[in-house]
């Protein structure tokens, strides 16, 4: 073979290689971006993150991350009573601050240090969703389990609906509370669509709060799994504030899914129209609460009683109509014929615009743009 021949069948080799090394890398890049866009700002969808959940493999720390008990006192002030902010089923919760000033909410109970425990947080901390409480950390120690998450500075909706004590009650017009309960829906929408799929099993009024931005964020989502084999009652004449939310399946056979959470749900927007607790006893017929009034009502006009009368004209009758509409839907005794949580956000969403657009055309003027904390006013 001549030198010219070989030189040129050289030149062709490597370029041949050149471009398979350029096929190569853009392919590799191609599918980095990919697996980014995986874990977005909505929540992640790494397969091995979520697998671990389930395998018990070592999970990569990203965002959550281990606290020492040392800092967590001092954040709280030696858990002094002046931080606790309230005490849940996982245990006492705290405000704290943080070296670098960040407030977070620390949630504290007795417990020995497993494996599972820091399995667990790191599955949790992996989700995130603009309308979900985020989990921060974690800490074991001295016979101590912590959880830390972001710090939501106004409260939960159960406290601005019906508290009680030094709060007082708030007015929120129709459109505040549909806007509430669309967030809240996208939270526990989002947890359904993972894969595998979180279940809530602990959703309540109480475990939505609401930001300063007027932002609500489903809280303590995953907690129940924490607690093992946790006290459900089963059915009773009796029916308190926290029981009213569990569908009849749980009850009966602590059959937990995605369709009991959407009846969970049904419960938080009957608590959002009434303005007031599900369980509380209706006056015309002590011996049903709320749920059973819905239920078992046949006309929606017999429903105008269990709106909160703060609401005033702020809603049309259109718009109230399809909300307790999808409230009945939610609260079906039946699992298979409520909605799916996707559902429930589409449908929201279609009467919240529907609303904003129906009072604004009846002479609402011209809408401003107004904080969570302004919006939260006391009734006088």
């Amino acid at each position: 073979m001549s030198v010219p021949l070989a030189a040129i069948i050289g030149g062709a080799a490597g370029a041949v290689a050149l471009v398979g090394i350029i096929m190569f890398l853009i392919w590799l890049y191609l599918y980095h971006n990919q697996s980014v866009s995986r874990n977005s700002d909505t929540g992640s969808s790494d397969q091995s993150v979520q697998a671990g959940r389930n395998v018990g493999i070592e999970l990569p720390v990203r965002e959550v991350r281990p606290f020492a008990i040392e800092e967590l006192s001092q954040a709280t002030k030696n858990f002094s009573d002046k931080n606790l902010i309230g005490e849940g089923k996982f245990g006492e919760v705290y405000k704290g601050l943080l070296q670098d000033g960040m407030l977070v909410a620390i949630k504290k109970r007795p417990g020995a240090p497993s494996r599972e425990f820091i399995d667990e947080v790191h599955f949790l901390s992996s989700i995130h969703h603009r309308n979900l409480v985020t989990l921060l950390g974690y800490c074991q120690e001295n016979n101590l389990q912590f959880l830390i998450y972001e710090y939501i500075p106004n409260g939960s909706v159960s406290i601005h609906l019906y508290g009680t004590g030094q709060v007082s009650r708030q007015k929120l017009e129709f459109k505040h509370r549909l806007s509430i309960a669309l967030g809240a829906a996208k939270g526990l929408a989002h947890l359904h669509s993972l894969s595998p799929r979180v279940v809530h099993k602990d959703f309540k009024t109480a475990n939505v709060l609401v930001d300063e931005n007027f932002i609500a964020k489903v809280a303590d989502a995953g907690v129940h799994n924490f607690l093992g084999r946790s006290d459900v009652a089963g059915p009773s004449s009796q029916v308190t504030a926290d029981e009213i939310f569990l569908a009849p399946e749980v009850k009966e056979f602590r059959r937990f899914s995605d369709k009991s959470d959407v009846y969970s749900f049904g419960v938080f927007l009957l608590e959002l129209v009434s303005g007031r607790e599900a369980s509380d006893s209706s006056s015309s017929d002590p011996s049903k609460n709320l749920v059973e009034l819905v239920q078992n009502c046949q006309d929606f006009s017999n429903m105008s009683s269990i709106i909160d009368a703060r609401l005033g004209n702020s809603f049309t009758t259109e718009g109230m109509e399809d909300f307790i509409r999808l409230i009945v839907r939610c609260l079906d005794h039946s699992s298979e014929r409520r909605p799916s949580m996707s559902y429930v956000v589409m449908e929201l969403d279609r009467t919240l615009e529907k609303e904003r657009s129906l009072t604004t055309v009846m002479g609402e003027g011209t809408p401003t743009v107004t904080l969570g904390s302004q919006l939260f006013r006391a009734t006088k």
